[in-house]
């Protein structure tokens, strides 16, 4: 999210939107909403204390996380959540109360597993269907991974984080008696689209794939950003990536209708609709990475 440069700033305002929050029992998943709240906030250059001038009407998409804790998700503290912060995380909706587990529906598994096979288009594990069951957006991208590219924990570990050296040769066990000698030649010049060709020898064998150089700098049209003059303009709360789009182009929205769903290092907001009126354009589809303050979506009235 762009803010490892201003880690002790981090670990200060940690301490704030714990203390905010009642100086909590921190474990995930509590930790986790404790932290998705810093970076929020940080990336919005807002202070914990900021968020108490807001009022119950505010158009501030929370990290879902965040909302979830508040709203009695995950249980509440002996005392209660502090009132004000409540009231202004959930904008004034009515928390849960008692134990969540109690209130979860019986669940049928083997028709759980009929429609989770159904997605994946293949055979689930009972351990599958578990992982599926209790985080199923985290399953279902760890699934189409696996499907791309298979089973990368065969790969050591410094050679899947940071690569290969030039002449750098490794062993990679994928099965049993079957070994595969990967050795590392070169990085051919950039291309236009801001692709590089690596060379590189597999079992003894030459073999070049292409792949995007992140470092490399390829001009594209700038995003546009939302003009905070104008309520129909929809804002990214912050750096991340679009996961889902929940409206479509002229549809009728009313206030706090869910828009869109951004994603950054797991922390989840959801964006509702600052004003009533209808989808006049939609500026941005799922996979695509924004950066905060770039315009989603224009409601006219």
């Amino acid at each position: 999210m762009g803010l490892g440069h201003s880690w002790r700033e981090v670990e200060r305002t940690y301490a704030e939107v714990n203390r905010l929050f009642g100086d909590i029992v921190k474990v995930t998943p509590s930790s986790k909403a404790v932290g998705d709240m810093t970076l929020f906030l940080m990336a919005r250059e807002m202070r914990p204390q900021d968020l108490l001038k807001l009022d119950i009407e505010h158009d501030v998409a929370f990290p879902n996380s965040v909302v979830e804790m508040l709203g009695g998700g995950l249980g509440n503290p002996p005392d209660g959540w502090p009132t004000k912060v409540q009231e202004i995380i959930l904008r004034g909706a009515k928390p849960q109360q008692g134990r969540p587990g109690a209130r979860l529906k019986s669940l049928d598994m083997e028709d759980a597993q009929k429609r989770l096979e159904k997605e994946v288009g293949r055979t689930v594990r009972r351990d599958e269907l578990l992982s599926y069951l209790l985080y199923p957006e985290v399953f279902l991208k760890y699934d189409t991974f696996r499907q791309t590219y298979a089973d990368v924990s065969v790969l050591p570990t410094p050679p899947f984080f940071y690569g290969l050296r030039p002449d750098q040769e490794i062993t990679i066990s994928i099965e049993a008696g079957k070994t595969l000698v990967v050795r590392f030649l070169a990085v051919g010049e950039p291309h236009p689209d801001g692709t590089r060709t690596l060379f590189f020898e597999l079992n003894g064998q030459p073999r070049e794939i292409n792949v995007r150089d992140r470092a490399l700098r390829i001009l594209a049209p700038a995003h546009p950003k939302a003009d905070s003059a104008d309520p129909g303009q929809v804002p990214a709360p912050t750096a991340g990536m679009v996961t889902s789009i929940a409206v479509e182009l002229n549809q009728e929205v009313a206030r706090e209708a869910k828009l869109l769903t951004v994603e950054a290092m797991k922390m989840q907001s959801n964006i509702y609709a600052p004003i009533a009126g209808h989808v006049s354009k939609i500026h941005v589809s799922p996979g695509q990475q924004v950066e905060a303050k770039d315009l989603l979506v224009t409601i006219t009235p």
